[in-house]
């Protein structure tokens, strides 16, 4: 994919899937790695918490977390308007808001927790993304980022086309390795395990596991969790 299409607001597009269905698909998806995320974290009480989700999409993560750990207050930032105007419809009552793009001025040592899920790939320039993030972040704010798309990732010669071909969005190339030195270079202290999903893994044949055996190493052994601390 040679750019990236035009949003109405600077940075952003329309949809992350070229096929507007697929965003659905997607947060039925995520569901269930959620939830698991949220019971690896150690901070229980958020309810003096202000929470940010960069990259929220239609905003379920936001949604599953106050449900199971209710926070003060969050936002939730994408860069694909549809998205953001589909959370937004969702959100009922939460404290919560949403807003279309992908920097955070105007957010500085606003935010207690950061979360981020299989956005890191995506962001075009990954040191001025972690310099946004530690701003953004009070002093000891943690900053949970999940992602299994990486070039340590078996899999990601086939994926980086799939998400080329499928969404409106341009491809980065970078190994685990690229990330902790990244955050670290930003002024985190980086540490990080693997997801170690333990439920029960779908059978789920839409082209992006050759096999059934790779989603299941996929979502043990491959994808990533990055906890980075602003000491």
């Amino acid at each position: 994919m040679s750019s990236e299409p035009a949003g109405t607001e600077a940075g952003t597009i329309p949809t992350w899937y070229i096929d507007p269905d697929a965003e659905d698909a997607m947060a039925d998806g995520h569901a269930p790695i959620w939830r698991h995320l949220i019971g690896l974290i150690p901070e229980r009480d958020l309810s003096a918490k202000a929470v940010l989700d960069y990259g929220c999409n239609q905003g379920g993560f936001l949604r599953h977390l106050h449900a199971v750990r209710p926070f003060r207050k969050a936002l939730g930032i994408d860069i694909a308007e549809q998205s953001i105007a589909r959370a937004n419809a969702l959100k009922g009552n939460l404290p919560v808001q949403y807003q279309p793009g992908s920097r955070l001025a105007g957010w500085d040592q606003e935010f207690d927790l950061a979360f981020s899920h299989e956005v890191i790939y995506l962001v075009p320039a990954i040191e001025e993304h972690a310099a946004d993030i530690w701003q953004a972040l009070k002093p000891g704010g943690v900053y949970y980022s999940v992602t299994g798309c990486h070039t340590d990732n078996p899999l990601w010669p086939k994926w980086r086309k799939l998400v080329a071909e499928r969404t409106n969005t341009v491809v980065q190339d970078r190994s685990i390795n690229d990330y902790a030195k990244a955050f670290a270079a930003a002024g985190f202290a980086v540490s990080a395990r693997k997801l170690e999903f333990d439920g029960f893994i779908p059978y789920v044949p839409d082209g992006w596991m050759p096999d059934f055996a790779d989603a299941l190493d996929y979502y043990t052994s491959t994808k990533t969790v990055f906890r980075l601390v602003k000491t």
